[in-house]
């Protein structure tokens, strides 16, 4: 008797165990399930060079959102259309210029948020139209050294 109340208190302190490593993963990992405290919204760059899905979004250096997913316009074909996932509660005006930045030398890409004078307010799955693409060095670098800038 007293061993299967043993294997008992071990298999529940076990199970235990098992659920409090996972909830440490799964906020340390940063994952969502469901759509959580955000809304959607959608912007189109000439260039995302460098950007990832995860990256932030900042307005004014407080991170506000993060970069969902980036896909292949279909329609242009030559354009990367950034899917954003804004926090619910963050007010963004529908003028806002959204832009590529790095963060540092040679740190990860991001997206800047410089809101406008508008009183018209985002929604969920609107588009920003004003858009700034990453600048690239070493296309830069390129035109420097050929003498094209």
């Amino acid at each position: 008797m007293n061993m299967i109340k043993l294997e008992m208190m071990v298999g529940t302190f076990m199970l235990i165990g098992i659920l409090c490593l996972g909830y440490v993963s799964i906020k340390l990992g940063k994952m969502e399930f469901g759509s959580g405290d955000f809304y959607a919204v959608t912007a189109s760059f000439d260039s995302v060079s460098g950007l990832k899905p995860g990256a932030r979004v900042e307005v004014a250096g407080v991170e506000v959102g993060k970069v969902d997913r980036i896909v292949l316009d279909k329609k242009s074909g030559d354009r990367a259309l950034t899917y954003l996932k804004i926090k619910n509660g963050v007010n963004i005006t529908d003028d806002v210029i959204a832009s590529v930045r790095t963060s540092g030398i040679i740190g990860d890409k991001f997206i800047k948020l410089r809101p406008g004078g508008s009183d018209k307010m985002l929604k969920n799955n609107d588009i920003i139209h004003e858009t700034e693409s990453a600048i690239d060095i070493e296309e830069l670098v390129s035109k420097f050294i050929h003498g094209k800038v």
